[in-house]
């Protein structure tokens, strides 16, 4: 029996030289005809579950800086000296449960809507492409 054998991969494009004896870069135009609606669902789904919880972790940080400095409690003090009652204070609608609770339903709703969204503009898109023959561009290695 004999070893396999080692090849190199090569490039089926060949690269001419250019008159410096550099290598020109290549350049191909390709088209966009269909775009697979499972894979942008897919992506769309993890890019928007990163903004959410990027959302949510910067309204709690928000929140706690806000606690942290006194907001809440100057508040509720303001609206103590000017209606009088000090049953109506701004903790009581901002406590942390509240907010934490709001901002993951915000940050689920937005997780759900961005997915669906995209995955409709993809299905647009493989419609609109078959009519005009989709989108070209234009891919260089330099």
């Amino acid at each position: 029996m004999t070893a396999p054998s080692t090849r190199t991969l090569a490039t089926t494009a060949s690269v001419t030289p250019a008159a410096g004896g550099a290598p020109r870069p290549r350049s191909r135009r390709l088209r966009v005809t269909q775009v697979d609606p499972w894979s942008v669902a897919k992506m769309s789904f993890l890019l928007s579950l990163a903004v959410a919880i990027i959302t949510v972790v910067s309204i709690l940080l928000l929140w706690g800086v806000l606690q942290a400095g006194g907001v809440f409690a100057s508040l509720d003090t303001a609206i103590v000296d000017i209606v009088g009652d000090s049953s109506t204070t701004i903790t009581r609608y901002f406590d942390f449960g509240t907010v934490l609770g709001v901002s993951l339903a915000l940050a689920t709703l937005d997780v759900v809507l961005i997915t669906a969204l995209a995955t409709l503009v993809s299905l647009l898109y493989n419609v609109a492409a078959s009519f005009a023959g989709g989108i070209q561009i234009t891919l260089s290695d330099e």
